[in-house]
């Protein structure tokens, strides 16, 4: 079964089968020691440039800003959910600590 992820709105949501489910103006918090200085980064989503699954997670890369030291740019490719049996279910971005897929193990964050 496929799924299809589509960005909507100039770069404002992540579509799944024709749902909104991802949005900018969301405040995650990221383990990016690349991105800026912080130990941890609140970082504010702006704008969706991208989305990729790679058979475990669904990702976009996106820029935005620390809204603590005011660093900007992309901080890579982020997990904002994953595909199981054929549907999409979003990672829990309120309560968890993001990081770059580039910069993790392999083993699943969630």
């Amino acid at each position: 079964m496929s799924v299809a992820l589509r960005i909507l709105d100039d770069g404002a949501w992540l579509s799944v089968n024709d749902q909104r489910r991802v949005s900018v103006s969301e405040l995650w918090r990221l383990h990016a020691p690349e991105f800026c200085s912080c130990e941890l980064v609140d970082f504010i989503a702006e704008g969706f440039t991208e989305v990729s699954a790679d058979g475990r997670d669904v990702a976009v890369t996106t820029y935005g800003q620390c809204i603590e030291c005011g660093a900007s740019g992309v901080p890579g490719k982020l997990p904002v959910g994953y595909i199981h049996e054929g549907e999409y279910r979003n990672y829990d971005r309120e309560h968890v600590i993001m990081e770059p897929i580039t910069n993790r193990s392999d083993r699943n964050q969630q």
